[in-house]
């Protein structure tokens, strides 16, 4: 098993456990680039240089900084600073470093996903934690709430939130580091202008319909990196000296239909299979609709042959 991103405990009032946490992701990410120069192909490399040689008008930068000459710096005045040991660094008087302090417990439902930033698992430190570690769990799990305390690491002091893992059979809990109120940008600067729509009741009844046909368990393993997939094909074409594969946007063509009528299409003109009859198109209510201007681009023909053939 991996070694542990962090070690200390977990503390509910008088109650307390040896914890480990570890990272509960990894980059799968298989395309990496790297800088070359254009005329040679060869590959160019960054060096650390004092401020002071590239404020000057000399050609020559100076030699590199060694990495053992380089130290943290804050500048407490405009270009003046203070040096910060690392060994200072490691004895910050911060009690979340070795215990994290649980102050209040939540509603799972009242962490919004906007919130979250890294997932970790945790585990009882020995043995001998495990039981402390399992009444907490059981707890957490019976009574439908979030742990929320506050972890350091990584430079910070971080607010997290525990909860029991998904899975049962294993018994673990996962724990989430959330982003601060302040890191959140506000939503009000980006929704106040939006334009208030009346909704109509028979369009609404089937997009709630169209939701239903749709609706499945989320299953991830399902989903890859089209990016990616589309890199190693540039890739290998240019590898190989073949054409290089171009973004080929259709232009939206036909002609343009009103909501409901696109929303009768997406269902196939059916029932969805959920119990939910879907409902006849009424005259009137076509003519309200393409009066508000609501509409959706009807695809061409030869789309829709695609489609039919794929």
């Amino acid at each position: 098993m991996a070694r542990p991103y962090w070690t200390g405990r977990i503390q509910v009032s008088l109650v307390s456990f040896g914890v480990q946490l570890f990272v509960a992701t990894e980059s799968k990410n298989q395309i990496s680039f790297h800088q070359i120069s254009r005329s040679t192909g060869e590959r160019v490399r960054h060096q650390k240089v004092l401020q002071s040689a590239v404020d000057s008008d000399s050609e020559n930068v100076g030699p590199a900084v060694g990495k053992d000459e380089i130290v943290k710096g804050y500048e407490y005045r405009k270009g003046e600073y203070i040096i910060i040991e690392p060994s200072e660094l490691e004895n910050l008087r911060v009690p979340s470093k070795h215990t994290i302090e649980v102050n209040q417990f939540v509603g799972f439902d009242e962490l919004l996903p906007e919130y979250i930033e890294k997932p970790y698992f945790v585990v009882p430190e020995n043995d001998s934690q495990a039981e402390a570690f399992a009444v907490i769990r059981e707890a957490l799990q019976k009574s439908g709430k979030v742990a929320i305390g506050k972890v350091s690491f990584a430079g910070r002091e971080h607010i997290v939130a525990i909860r029991p893992a998904g899975d049962e059979a294993h018994g673990g809990m996962m724990a989430y580091t959330l982003r601060y109120s302040n890191e959140l940008r506000s939503e009000r600067e980006y929704f106040r202008d939006l334009q208030k729509v009346e909704i109509n009741e028979e369009s609404l009844e089937l997009a709630e319909t169209l939701i239903a046909k749709k609706s499945t368990k989320l299953d991830l393993s399902k989903f890859e990196d089209g990016y990616e997939v589309a890199v190693k094909e540039l890739v290998q074409a240019k590898v190989n000296k073949q054409p290089v594969p171009k973004d080929e946007v259709e232009q939206p063509r036909g002609n343009v239909v009103n909501l409901m009528d696109a929303l009768r299409k997406s269902l196939g003109g059916a029932d969805s299979g959920s119990g939910k009859r879907v409902p006849k198109k009424p005259a009137a209510s076509v003519k309200d609709e393409s009066k508000k201007g609501i509409g959706l681009v009807k695809p061409s023909s030869k789309a829709s042959a695609k489609r039919k053939t794929a």
